[in-house]
């Protein structure tokens, strides 16, 4: 059995300011920040079993888009191995017209829905986290594009499995 956590996420282009230190010698930092709320919404699973991350761009969240990354995500199954995937209860993931293809998919796709409102419970929100501290956190994003491409960059960089990824999800 593979063990994945799935969850939606938006990176906003203005980023996010945090607290950091700066030598009292040195000048106050000039932290510029986009006006706009433009933001880059991707679907994203991570392996509890071995800390792989795959995701996937989206304009829209729905059933459709969300099958569409189901399909993507079966093609990383481990032969002769069932997926089991934890996830919030955001309707369409249960939408009647996914029926058909979990059906048809049952032998290797099962979805776990967590209680409501626990996303503590999700693993991959730790991922999320991590990603805005290390890509988005006090950054000037010029455009949409700059923003998509750190975000890209480090999520190919946990494309394979490794150990960050495994720590941080890890279930005791």
């Amino acid at each position: 059995m593979d063990l994945w956590s799935l969850d939606e996420c938006h990176f906003q282009q203005h980023g996010s300011r945090i607290r950091m230190w700066v030598p009292p010698e040195d000048k106050d930092p000039i932290l510029l920040q986009a006006p706009t709320r433009k933001s880059v919404s991707l679907f994203g699973a991570v392996s509890v079993t071995d800390g792989r991350l795959v995701t996937q761009l989206e304009k829209h969240f729905n059933a459709l888009t969300f099958q569409s990354f189901l399909i993507t995500l079966l093609r990383h199954l481990r032969r002769n191995r069932k997926m089991v995937i934890l996830l919030d209860n955001a309707r369409y993931h249960y939408a009647a017209c996914l029926k058909p293809f979990l059906r048809e998919h049952r032998k290797r796709l099962h979805l776990e829905f967590l209680p409501a409102y626990s996303p503590k419970l999700n693993p991959i929100e730790r991922v999320w986290k991590l990603t805005r501290r290390l890509c988005t956190h006090n950054t000037y994003f010029k455009d949409l594009f700059d923003l998509v491409k750190a975000v890209s960059f480090q999520h190919i960089l946990w494309r394979e499995s490794n150990n960050t990824l495994r720590r941080l999800c890890c279930i005791n």
